[in-house]
């Protein structure tokens, strides 16, 4: 019996593990897209629920009838990196006005369990219409109706959405096409990962632009921590409105500015390719050098599957599955990857800032070397282009830090941080080998 329940016990704690990763990558699972996660955080949904809890603050929802689960994931750090992309070809970022369809979408969607093309196109039309702020939402333009399907896919990917008869690419070619759809509202109210609602913030549009950020502050403000705005959730933000606190307050008890170190901590180590020191705050620091703190992140780390490496310079969390993330490096899935391998063994080799221009001589020579590879940056600005995009990776797994880098050849100045020596590539014969050297990896 005793040999039995220690095998429950690892099956279970392997279960976690695994659940744990698959939520972080996928924050909204459901069962028609991967039946295999859904089932998986279904049967461990009350130790996946506790740790997610416990550990970050973050809010696990699964309904089972759904056939869905929702990770809440609220952030330490407010990023852009995820963008919205259009799904139906070429993953293009949404531009302003496909975020303002998708928002005009869902809520049309609310009240609508079956709708179809036609009949919300209308609605959206009729809406846009009677709002002075909003640009009129014409169905006989081609652009129009693209950026209309695109939010509409998008919903339909997430599962808000489903398509009972025809197929929504037919309404742009033809704006009288009719695609039924069934709503899925209680999905579609998850989506939004905020503990507030934007309509409560009571900002006028002219606010919006001017105080962006305060909004965006008070919209994520979590009071459990005693931050969060003091004034009624029914009181617009006066002009002089001082930005929510992203941390606890001095209202906070100690609990609860023990409760948000503890959180926030484990938040930005999930979130972040890496942590250095410099990152966190004078509280952060302190709570993660204590015994107490660094007991319960290495707990946290192990339970969820991760290896963690500690570093004079900070935190790293290496996952050996890549379940955790769409995004793995070193890479060798994208040119911009292999490249952004060899400049960093050039600018960890050089040991001092080195600016762009240089970065992209380098590139032009690795170019010349190898005729045979990176076909699309051989015209005559390609190998700007392509140190661009390489640096830009770089950036994103937060290898190197940049000064004033623009568009321009030689624009700024590139520093590799200290987390990038274990990046070096010790032999470089060709670009694709290099990637294949390197024999670790990091997930953001």
């Amino acid at each position: 019996m005793s040999t039995l329940h220690n095998q429950l016990a690892v099956a279970e704690s392997e279960d976690v593990a695994r659940g744990i990763r698959l939520l972080l990558r996928t924050p909204l699972l459901t069962q028609g897209i991967d039946p295999d996660a859904f089932d998986l955080v279904r049967r461990r949904q009350q130790p996946l629920t506790a740790w997610f809890d416990h550990h970050c603050g973050w809010t696990l929802l699964v309904e089972p009838r759904l056939g869905y689960a929702r990770l809440v994931k609220i952030g330490t750090v407010h990023d852009a990196s995820r963008p919205a992309r259009r799904l139906r070809s070429g993953r293009a970022p949404f531009d302003r006005r496909r975020y303002t369809l998708l928002c005009l979408v869902a809520a049309e969607l609310l009240d609508t369990p079956v709708t179809t093309t036609g009949l919300l196109a209308e609605r959206v039309s009729q809406t846009c219409a009677s709002d002075d702020v909003l640009a009129d939402f014409d169905t006989s333009k081609r652009s129009e109706r693209m950026a209309f399907v695109d939010a509409l896919v998008l919903l339909e990917h997430l599962g808000a959405v489903e398509v009972l008869d025809g197929s929504s690419d037919a309404f742009v070619d033809a704006g009288s096409a009719k695609v039924l759809y069934r709503v899925n509202t209680t999905l579609l109210v998850r989506l939004l990962a905020a503990p507030r609602s934007p309509s409560t913030l009571g900002a006028s549009p002219a606010q919006v632009p001017v105080q962006f950020d305060a909004l965006l502050a008070r919209l994520t403000a979590e009071t459990r921590y005693g931050g969060g705005p003091s004034e009624p959730d029914d009181a617009g933000p006066p002009s002089n409105a001082p930005d929510a606190p992203d941390t606890p307050d001095a209202r906070s008890s100690d609990v609860r500015r023990t409760l948000w170190l503890r959180h926030s901590l484990l938040r930005l180590l999930l979130d972040e390719p890496v942590v250095h020191h410099d990152d966190l705050t004078a509280e952060q620091r302190r709570y993660a050098a204590t015994p107490t703190g660094r007991q319960l992140i290495r707990r946290a780390v192990a339970q969820a599957g991760f290896v963690l490496e500690e570093r004079a310079e900070g935190l790293l969390l290496i996952d050996p599955d890549a379940l955790a993330t769409d995004a793995t490096f070193p890479d060798s899935g994208s040119t911009a990857k292999v490249a952004a391998l060899l400049l960093l063994d050039h600018l960890v080799g050089t040991g001092r800032p080195v600016r762009l221009d240089e970065l992209a001589v380098v590139t032009a020579d690795v170019l010349r070397r190898f005729p045979s590879w990176a076909r699309a940056y051989r015209e005559e600005h390609g190998p700007d282009r392509l140190a661009h995009e390489a640096i830009a990776v770089l950036q994103a797994f937060r290898l190197v830090r940049c000064d004033d880098v623009g568009h321009g050849v030689g624009d700024g100045l590139v520093h590799a941080l200290p987390v990038a020596a274990r990046y070096a590539v010790s032999v470089a014969s060709d670009p694709v080998a290099a990637e294949r050297n390197s024999a670790r990896q990091v997930s953001p």
